[in-house]
């Protein structure tokens, strides 16, 4: 009887000081990863930003070309319609 509480008591006793270590420790809890988010979240956004302002100078680019391109057509058919004449 006296050896299982002895053998109980060790175990308790072991497990008692790696609870406690743990506490003390903080479990080895730090706040980087909440920066790492924050700074993720940063680059993110400043891409979308990026993103959009290029996708607005490719839109007005290719109406630019678009109509240019248009406009010779529109001229072409129009020498080829007083050739035909």
């Amino acid at each position: 009887m006296r050896q299982t509480k002895i053998t109980y008591m060790k175990k308790f006793l072991t497990v008692l000081v790696i609870a406690a270590a743990l506490t003390s420790c903080g479990g080895g809890s730090s706040d980087a990863a909440a920066k790492t988010d924050s700074a993720v979240s940063t680059v993110v956004d400043s891409a979308k930003k990026a993103i959009d302002s290029t996708a607005v100078k490719v839109d007005s680019t290719v109406k630019a070309v678009a109509d240019t391109a248009k406009s010779a057509m529109k001229a072409v058919a129009d020498s080829a319609k007083k050739a035909v004449k």
